[in-house]
């Protein structure tokens, strides 16, 4: 992969990216919504998720092996509707399990929220289920940015993970 080879000089060796869900939600997300990612923190690649299928996304990563973290944007299925649009290149990611909360360092406050999504090939509801598992985070409405940075607010974390 090229973008990992150009990384690879910036990294010490054996340099691996395991963030925490607290560590993504806090050290990572937050700072790209509130405009605050040093630009030399460039581990995490800017798409949009969706118009891809999910073999296409390795390329598309700066780095990783087996899991690739991307920030996407995430749109709505309707103009005034809350649902999001989750449909894909030759497939749709679907919602399983519920939202699972991240909690604070101190495991007081919760400061974001994790879903699992699986990949499906084909169109709603026939579709056939795939091995492809992403993990969206996401921060709460409530720890969104001013009213100011409101449209930048949409924007989450996205892990693809191959089971």
């Amino acid at each position: 992969m090229e973008g990992e080879e150009l990384l690879s000089s910036q990294f010490p060796p054996g340099f691996r990216f395991h963030p925490t869900d607290q560590e993504l939600i806090t050290q990572y997300l937050w700072k790209k919504v509130t405009a605050s990612l040093p630009a030399d923190w460039a581990i995490i690649a800017d798409i949009d998720l969706y118009k891809y299928n999910p073999w296409d996304l390795p390329e598309k990563a700066l780095f990783g092996q087996g899991e690739w973290f991307f920030f996407s944007p995430r749109e709505r299925k309707y103009p005034n509707g809350v649902r999001p649009n989750r449909a894909a290149a030759s497939g749709y990611w679907k919602a399983t399990g519920t939202d699972k909360p991240i909690l604070s360092a101190g495991g007081v406050q919760c400061i974001g929220v994790k879903k699992a999504l699986v990949f499906y090939k084909g169109r709603p509801p026939k579709g056939t289920k795939t091995d492809w598992v992403m993990q969206e985070y996401r921060l709460l409405d409530s720890m969104a940015p001013t009213q100011t940075q409101k449209q930048k607010s949409s924007m989450r974390v996205r892990s693809d993970v191959i089971l």
